[in-house]
């Protein structure tokens, strides 16, 4: 695939956070009661430590998880490049959210002991998955713990209506967030139970050593 630009790069993300903000209520409906309890405890089964624990949920939308995760009594931060997500997710969790968009992130150094990045990172291009992993890898303590949930495919990206994505295999997958430091945890297909053709989303569980 030839390099985006960085004008490319701005347009793809203008078009995928706009359409996020367009159906910020609807996404919000459709989501809210989808079981994510196995992602929750894949991420806080792997963190070492006496709880609570600081975590960073990266692509937070409107807060569902951000709630989860401040009921059990953790301090929860949430970045989203939606505006209206953010609003929305400060709302409802009454967490710290920041506003930033995921080729723009500014995160604070060693801060976090977990970050659960749940249907977020498949919407960074590959060219700029390197740098944006080695942030995240940045933001955590020694130690801590990457939780990701992403579409796996056949290591193709490109627009899926007006939402951008990138669909990589696990060895693929695998071999990005290697490079950016972490150690493998563990790995699962979602959702539990069915044929793995049936399962559209990989989950991977990472450790930044220490």
């Amino acid at each position: 695939m030839k390099p985006l630009t960085q004008a490319e790069l701005e347009a793809l993300t203008t078009r995928t956070l706009s359409h996020y903000d367009g159906r910020a209520r609807e996404f919000w409906v459709g989501t809210q009661g989808h079981d994510v309890a196995q992602n929750y405890a894949a991420l806080l089964g792997a963190i070492a430590g006496v709880p609570p624990f600081r975590l960073l949920d990266f692509g937070c939308g409107p807060g569902r998880d951000l709630l989860h995760f401040r009921s059990l009594g953790h301090e929860a931060v949430g970045v989203e490049g939606a505006l209206r997500f953010v609003e929305m997710a400060r709302a409802l969790s009454g967490c710290e959210v920041l506003h930033q968009n995921f080729l723009r992130l500014a995160l604070p150094d060693a801060r976090f002991d977990g970050v659960f990045a749940n249907a977020s990172l498949f919407h960074v291009p590959s060219q700029e998955l390197p740098r944006v992993l080695t942030q995240l890898h940045a933001t955590l303590r020694p130690g801590g713990v990457l939780f990701s949930s992403n579409p796996h495919g056949a290591d193709d990206e490109g627009f899926s209506g007006e939402r951008y994505g990138a669909f990589h295999s696990l060895e693929t997958w695998s071999g990005y967030v290697t490079r950016a430091g972490f150690q493998p945890v563990g790995h699962y297909y979602r959702p539990a139970g069915k044929p793995r053709a049936e399962q559209p989303w990989l989950a991977t569980v990472w450790r930044k050593p220490g």
